[in-house]
C-alpha cells in the first residue's frame, strides 16, 4: 500500500467509526481494564487520544473522574455533548497529547485503540507520547496501552481481515515497512442496509510505528516505570507474538 502523508493523524478521522464493528465492544474493554488493573472506582483517570469518549464515558457511568484529550475536535466535541446528555464525570480537552502539561495528577493513564502511540512523524516524536504519559501519573500510578505487536506484524503481514459488526462489515488490509518498523492500515467498511460500491483504493490511512513487548519495557522503564502484566486481545492471555492486539500493564514505580 502507499504510505499516507507523516501527519496522516491530523486528518483522517470523522464520526463515520461509530459504526464500525469494534466500537461495539467498549463495554467489554472497559470491564476488562477495570478488572485487569484492580480499579475500585473512585481513580482519577487521563484517557489519552480518547476519540469521542467512548471509554472515558463508560468509566465515568462507573464512578470514575474522567479527563479525555484528543486533537480531533469533532471527537471532543461529541464527547463533550454525550457527558452532558448524561450528567457524567468527564471532563474533555481538545490538545496535541504533546502540548498537555499534567504533573503527577493520575492514577491511572489509559492509551486505548493504540491511543496515538506510534502515530507520529519519527521516534523520537512518539518518545514524547510516553514522557507524557509518565509525568501526568502520580507515584504508583498505573497505566493500560492497547496497541499492536510488531513481532506478530513481522511475521504476518501483509494481511487482510474482516471482522461482521451489528451496522456494518469491516474489512481491514495490514502492510509491513521493516525498515521504519511501521504498519500500514487501510481498508474499508460496508454499512448494512447501503449498496455496496467498489473503493477508489486500498492505499494506507495511518502508518503507525509498532513496538515489541521488549522494547515497551525498555521505553518505559527509561521513565520510571515497570511492566506488570499483558493480555492478548482482551483475553486472559499473555501477549504473544501470535496474536496481533496486546494490552500492557505497567506502573510508576517512583
Amino acid at each position: 500500500m502507499t504510505k499516507p502523508p507523516a501527519d496522516w493523524y491530523r486528518r483522517i478521522w470523522s464520526l463515520e467509526i461509530e459504526d464500525m464493528s469494534w466500537t461495539e465492544q467498549t463495554g467489554k474493554q472497559v470491564d476488562f481494564i477495570v478488572e485487569f488493573l484492580q480499579l475500585h472506582g473512585g481513580e482519577k483517570v487521563l484517557d489519552l487520544a480518547c476519540g469521542y469518549g467512548r471509554h472515558a464515558n463508560e468509566l465515568s457511568r462507573r464512578g470514575f473522574s474522567v479527563t479525555g484529550v484528543d486533537i480531533t475536535a469533532e471527537y471532543i466535541d461529541r464527547a463533550k455533548a454525550d457527558a452532558a446528555r448524561d450528567g457524567l464525570n468527564s471532563t474533555f480537552i481538545c490538545s496535541d497529547i504533546r502540548d498537555i502539561s499534567f504533573k503527577n495528577e493520575f492514577d491511572v493513564v489509559l492509551n486505548m485503540a493504540d491511543g496515538a502511540i506510534g502515530y507520529l512523524e519519527t521516534d523520537a516524536e512518539n518518545a514524547k507520547v510516553f514522557d507524557a504519559v509518565a509525568e501526568s501519573l502520580r507515584p504508583k500510578g498505573k497505566h493500560l496501552m492497547d496497541v499492536c505487536n510488531a513481532e506478530y506484524a513481522e511475521s504476518h503481514f501483509p494481511m487482510r481481515n474482516w471482522e461482521i459488526g451489528k451496522h456494518s462489515v469491516s474489512l481491514p488490509q495490514f502492510d509491513w515497512d521493516p525498515q521504519e518498523r511501521r504498519m500500514l492500515y487501510g481498508g474499508w467498511g460496508i454499512k448494512f442496509g447501503t449498496i455496496a460500491e467498489p473503493p477508489a483504493s486500498v492505499d494506507a490511512g495511518s502508518s503507525i510505528r509498532l513496538y515489541s513487548i521488549v522494547e515497551l519495557r525498555e521505553i518505559l522503564a527509561a521513565r520510571g516505570m515497570q511492566v506488570l502484566d499483558t493480555r492478548a486481545d482482551y483475553s486472559s492471555s499473555p501477549a504473544s507474538n501470535a496474536r496481533l492486539q496486546m494490552e500492557v500493564y505497567s506502573r510508576k514505580t517512583t
